[in-house]
């Protein structure tokens, strides 16, 4: 494939000429064997260069094609979930500029209702698919009063999705109906993130591997066809008993027994196969399950066998290798795994829970070392707190690995479960604060907002590796209630020494000024941007004790202590601004009666477009020069010698 002055590669042949599904529908058969291989080139040349999901859509390029060959979207609704595996959709319905894909103005990592009329659902949280599917479809079978008008419902659903509960309570309802044209096409390569584990898995697996069933038809219609009519006889019998067969050397008995038709398996990269059992769907009218068996990363040698799961979503890559451009420091997320390790060796109490992700929140390392001491529940993270919560109640510590914007799925959980029951368990939020090339979906700006409303709940923000060590460590030895520790995606910072210490505090900087002096609260991974932004400020006459208070929720009670001997306090946190530990100050200040103006810098209650960090936290205000700004325009005097600086004693966004 050759590639332009701009790097990114040439649109292939075949696939050049797609604009949209209609083109792919007049193609020639014998031209789809072509586009696949030119589909999969296109990715690898593509994704290498800007990072993004490269295995999962390796996996579904056939399936993908076979799906636009046999369907009409967007009269078809096509749900993807998760939406991970949308790139070839991407690809086949018009929009082959990858140039800068997740990127500012670049094509969205998921489906994006904004980009095409052939994207439905743009919330990549797994195991809703089946859920949006079952909504659009009888919401159509409503608007036509039970008659069918020719418009089909397609859910195209990984193996790791339907781990999830949410997957099976549509599943239950899905059942019930008869006449309903909804597909759920089950793409099952054996893995999420990782291999794919449970009782369910355990099933597919066996219909993955049951080419028994067909193999024992083959071989009766070929013996017992060859000994004349009454051997066709006899095989036109034993063929009627098809299910009763099929349950002794097919365990597909699962889906059949909800009532739902059942198409497989089918090998996922023959499309052939794949369009005739799409058209045998179509044809039922009623609920189908496809069962198509995909191989994750196909055609990309770095990607398949073993190495699967590290190209489940790359950074830049040398397309040849698979290595990556530039080499990662340590991650805050290998901290916390080495870390983890070392204090299980010493305290066999503690245990690990992973929600599909062990390799992504770092528990592979404890799973190696303890695996009889690490559960992973599947795409569920309700049941994951919960099953913590209940070992917790036996005398263990467990600890729940989540990335933040998972959590918000387990609110329940954490209130009703962990924290009415003052369950001592840790939950350790990766990915906390905004990712920014990941999408409104995957920003964890959330997660200090929702745990400060559950009464019990202790939350630490490191800023550094030494403190993730150490809040870590005092987490796992809280016995008393639920704790938290969050941090946020990427390299972990240069450590930031503490210059003393109060009470529970860190005092990072103190720097004169004689305007004005401000307490600066620093969360976690915005001490660098506090740092700057006192040092910002002193320039411009106003003074600063910057602090990290480690265990940001509740507020510790020296940071109102502290507060007293200000004029202003300045709160920098990358969650939520509304209902953040901005606001969780102030309150505690109204409280203790001390009253001073309080300016907080926080993220907007708002979906977030994809960029980078850095960019989404300027944008809010969020970065050492913003918060300088606005905290200088506030409280020093103006021009005309009055002064800007009457704030409220009550949180304001920035």
């Amino acid at each position: 494939m050759s590639t332009p002055s701009g790097g990114l590669p040439t649109r292939p042949s075949v696939l050049a000429g797609l604009h949209g599904p209609g083109d792919l529908k007049a193609l020639p058969a014998d031209s789809l064997a072509v586009l696949a291989d030119e589909c999969r080139q296109f990715l690898v040349s593509a994704v290498s260069q800007t990072g993004g999901h490269l295995g999962p859509n390796l996996g579904v390029v056939e399936l993908t094609i076979a799906l636009h060959r046999v369907f009409d979207s967007p009269r078809d609704a096509i749900v993807f979930d998760t939406g991970h595996q949308s790139y070839v959709h991407k690809l086949l319905t018009g929009r082959q500029d990858f140039s800068h894909l997740r990127g500012r103005g670049g094509l969205s990592g998921y489906p994006s209702r904004a980009e095409s009329i052939h994207d439905i659902v743009e919330n990549t949280h797994a195991s809703a698919g089946l859920s949006w599917a079952a909504g659009i479809a009888a919401a159509r079978r409503l608007e036509t009063h039970g008659q069918p008008d020719g418009r089909y419902t397609i859910a195209v659903v990984g193996d790791g999705a339907l781990t999830g509960g949410m997957s099976w309570e549509a599943l239950n309802n899905i059942a019930e109906w008869k006449d309903v044209p909804l597909i759920i096409v089950v793409n099952d390569n054996g893995r999420s993130y990782e291999p794919t584990i449970g009782g369910l898995a355990t099933h597919l697996a066996g219909l993955r591997t049951t080419g028994t069933y067909e193999r024992v038809l083959n071989w009766g219609r070929r013996f017992l066809t060859s000994h004349g009519r009454a051997g066709a006889l006899v095989y036109s019998a034993l063929h009627g008993l098809k299910k009763g067969i099929k349950d002794v050397v097919a365990p597909q008995v699962l889906f059949e027994d909800l009532g739902l038709k059942y198409i497989g398996a089918i090998d996922g990269h023959n499309i052939g196969q794949l369009i005739r059992a799409l058209e045998r769907a179509k044809a039922f009218g009623g609920p189908v399950i496809v069962h198509a068996i995909t191989e994750k990363g196909r055609g990309y040698a770095p990607a398949e066998g073993n190495q699967a799961d590290r190209f489940h979503a790359v950074g830049r890559i040398h397309p040849e290798t698979g290595l990556p451009v530039t080499p990662s420091r340590s991650w805050w997320t290998s901290v916390f795994a080495e870390e983890l390790v070392a204090a299980a060796r010493a305290n066999e109490r503690i245990v690990a829970l992973t929600a599909a992700m062990r390799e992504p929140v770092g528990l592979a390392p404890f799973a190696a070392e303890f695996p009889d001491r690490v559960m992973d529940v599947g795409i569920a993270e309700q049941h994951a707190v919960t099953a913590a919560a209940g070992m917790a109640f036996e005398g263990l510590h467990p600890v729940v690995a989540v990335y933040a914007t998972f959590l918000n799925r387990a609110f329940d959980q954490i209130l009703m479960d962990a924290g009415l029951h003052s369950a001592p368990l840790t939950l350790v939020l990766d990915r906390a604060g905004l990712t920014g090339d990941d999408g409104p979906s995957h920003n964890g700006q959330w997660d200090l907002a929702m745990l400060r409303m559950v009464p019990g709940m202790r939350v630490a923000a490191p800023r550094d590796a030494p403190t993730l060590r150490a809040e870590l460590a005092e987490a796992l030895a809280d016995d008393d209630g639920p704790t938290a520790v969050r941090y946020p995606k990427g390299d972990v910072p240069d450590d930031i020494v503490a210059i003393d210490r109060m009470g529970g505090l860190d005092i990072l900087a103190r720097t004169e000024g004689g305007a004005a002096r401000v307490l600066v609260v620093s969360v976690g991974a915005c001490a660098p941007t506090a740092l700057n932004a006192a040092r910002t400020l002193a320039h411009t006459g106003i003074g600063a004790t910057v602090v990290d208070p480690r265990w940001v929720l509740p507020v510790h009670g020296d940071v109102v202590r502290l507060a007293a001997g200000h004029d202003a306090v300045v709160t920098i946190e990358d969650g939520l601004v509304s209902g953040g530990v901005g606001e969780a100050v102030a309150a505690a200040l109204q409280a203790n009666r001390v009253t001073m103006p309080v300016l907080t810098f926080g993220i907007p209650s708002a979906f977030l477009a994809q960029a980078r960090r850095d960019d989404l936290l300027a944008e809010a205000g969020v970065d050492a020069a913003g918060i300088a700004a606005s905290v200088a325009a506030a409280l020093m005097p103006n021009p005309a010698g009055g002064a800007t600086g009457a704030l409220p004693a009550t949180p304001a966004a920035p």
